[in-house]
């Protein structure tokens, strides 16, 4: 079995076959063990249980455990698995938290933010981990529920501290303007606050972790072919096609961080900004 097979679930071309580019057609990934099919706009869909929909459950199952483990028994001298912990929480009740909402409402909000950026952070993580090697949010469909998810938190928060019509005003009509000016700036406030942030927020996680399993894909399989059946003046093309996947996968495993970062980042300013009083 090759390396790359081994690294990122794909397997190899062989020299009779030719070197097929990724996709995004090997992101959608069959139900295990079988399931239905069905045509839905002249595309085959799938019915059952996918690799990415048991990363969640693991990711949920992984990210309980591990800091339910770490504040079992809590002690005045932490140690490494309690003192992780209490880095871990540390950062996301401060650093996002606190920093972003405000230190009068943070606290009802930090369960939510720190569960998304553990859940988030190693589904994420899960591209670069040997054996599974496929990042979860490179799915379309699991970033937009969560994305649906926070855009119904924020605007309920909202909602329930102004009221609807008073929250809907906040939102729409930029303190300061009057005038002929509020016939275009309305409209565009309203798109831009109530119904284009919850596109945006998962299309962001979803590009970047699609983009970045493609190029590792594309690196690994293509530096591959090179070596096993190119000729031997583009082998070390391979080789530096190599080097180049090892070099993206460090710099991958920062941004898996920063998005996960950038996501609950976004969901605390989101949140901040409806319980202000001013637009």
């Amino acid at each position: 079995m090759s390396f790359a097979l081994n690294r990122l679930g794909a397997v190899a071309p062989t020299a009779e076959e030719g070197f097929t580019p990724p996709g995004p057609g090997d992101f959608d990934l069959p139900p295990i063990g079988g399931g239905s099919t069905f045509e839905f706009m002249g595309q085959t869909m799938y019915l059952g249980v996918t690799k990415p929909m048991l990363q969640l459950v693991l990711a949920a199952a992984v990210v309980f455990w591990f800091f339910y483990a770490a504040a079992k028994k809590r002690s005045m001298v932490p140690g490494k698995l309690q003192y992780v912990g209490e880095v871990g929480y540390g950062f996301t009740r401060n650093s996002i938290g606190r920093d972003i909402i405000g230190s009068r409402d943070f606290m009802r909000f930090v369960p939510y933010l720190f569960a998304l950026f553990f859940f988030i952070l190693l589904n994420n993580f899960f591209g670069s981990i040997p054996f599974i090697q496929f990042p979860s949010f490179s799915r379309s469909g699991m970033v937009y529920s969560l994305a649906i998810l926070s855009w119904i938190i924020y605007n309920a928060v909202g909602i329930k501290k102004h009221g609807f019509g008073g929250y809907f005003r906040l939102q729409s009509v930029p303190s300061g303007i009057k005038g002929p000016m509020l016939l275009l700036l309305v409209p565009l406030e309203f798109m831009s606050n109530i119904l284009v942030r919850p596109v945006t927020l998962a299309l962001r996680l979803f590009a970047n972790m699609l983009a970045g399993h493609l190029l590792l894909i594309l690196f690994a399989l293509g530096g591959e072919y090179l070596l096993l059946h190119g000729a031997a003046l583009v082998k070390p093309v391979g080789i530096l096609a190599w080097l180049l996947f090892i070099a993206i996968s460090f710099l991958e495993l920062l941004i898996q961080f920063l998005q996960a970062y950038v996501f609950v980042l976004l969901n605390a300013m989101y949140i901040s900004g409806a319980l202000a009083d001013e637009h």
